[in-house]
């Protein structure tokens, strides 16, 4: 068994001044020029570098008219360089936090609400907010609104139903979605889509998300209204990347959100099915926890609902 604390001793004695003159040696290719950028002598330079090797208990370079590094110094660089990106990052956020300002948001979103406006808030909230990080994070809802309590999410977007309504949560309705049927470039009827209705389509192969899902459930509910409850999917997956790809080389009929399918249908991915009775998805919001809230949050979610009602608005 590998004793741990002998294989991580000779990283204690590592400094970060170590690991950043080690960059400028690999930098300038020669102890004469990573001694002048560090302001060294060139013995002292020397004399560093051994200092470091034994530190390892490897050699890092090969010394040549141009140093080379050697494997062993190929991960030190690896290390160096993630170390040192690590400090700056957390230099810059250690800052941010002391002039009162949030320097990272970490949202969740379902599809919906990727398709539905999240991309065009985020550009918009980084005009006033140049230096914030958004991350973006996509899943089930469920698991999402769990990022909540554990502060690693600030703001969910999803479906609106019982949990948005937990207690310590706050929501605001972003837009209403419906559940659309979607064909592919696989499909014989590409090019053709106006004229078909949903009944055309009974006997085709479908895809749906799984059964339980959100958009599973009201599809179902909608084949049961049309007498169709019999119709039963060829392929169930809850990726809309694999959805979109069996669409794109196979023969099938797929099941998605409204706005998504909207996008996917702008980029010429996707083409919707008219039907005559609409499939309820629900509203979809955005979540957040009302003791977490900052300001730099709120303007986001103002963001949100900004470009939720400009995507509302019926064009001039």
């Amino acid at each position: 068994m590998i004793d741990r604390s002998q294989a991580t001793s000779w990283a204690r004695r590592l400094k970060v001044r170590h690991l950043e003159s080690f960059l400028v040696l690999e930098e300038a290719g020669t102890l004469t020029e990573a001694a002048a950028r560090l302001h060294m002598t060139q013995s002292a330079m020397s004399h560093w570098l051994a200092e470091m090797e034994g530190v390892v208990g490897t050699p890092l370079v090969v010394r040549g008219r141009r140093v080379q590094l050697t494997p062993a110094g190929h991960l030190l660089k690896r290390l160096a360089v993630g170390v040192l990106g690590d400090i700056a990052r957390t230099g810059r956020e250690m800052s941010a936090v002391a002039e009162g300002r949030v320097p990272r948001l970490n949202v969740g979103s379902v599809w919906a609400g990727i398709a539905g406006g999240l991309p065009e808030a985020v550009s918009a909230f980084q005009q006033d907010h140049a230096d914030v990080l958004v991350s973006i994070h996509d899943g089930p809802f469920d698991n999402l609104l769990g990022g909540l309590e554990t502060r690693a999410l600030d703001a969910v977007i999803g479906v609106l139903d019982a949990r948005a309504h937990r207690p310590g949560l706050e929501h605001r309705v972003l837009f209403d979605d419906r559940v659309a049927i979607v064909i592919g470039q696989g499909s014989r009827h590409w090019g053709r889509s106006a004229g078909l209705g949903f009944a055309d389509l009974l006997h085709e192969n479908w895809v749906m998300p799984p059964g339980g899902t959100l958009t599973r459930i009201q599809m179902d509910a909608f084949l049961i209204a049309q007498e169709a409850s019999w119709l039963v999917p060829k392929a169930e997956t809850a990726s809309l990347a694999m959805m979109q790809a069996l669409l794109h080389k196979g023969d099938y009929v797929g099941v998605c959100s409204e706005s998504m399918a909207d996008y996917m249908a702008s980029l010429g991915l996707l083409q919707k099915i008219a039907i005559d009775a609409g499939i309820r998805f629900g509203p979809i919001t955005v979540v957040w926890k009302r003791e977490h809230a900052s300001a730099t949050l709120m303007d986001f979610i103002d963001c949100l609902v900004a470009q939720a009602s400009a995507r509302q608005r019926p064009a001039p």
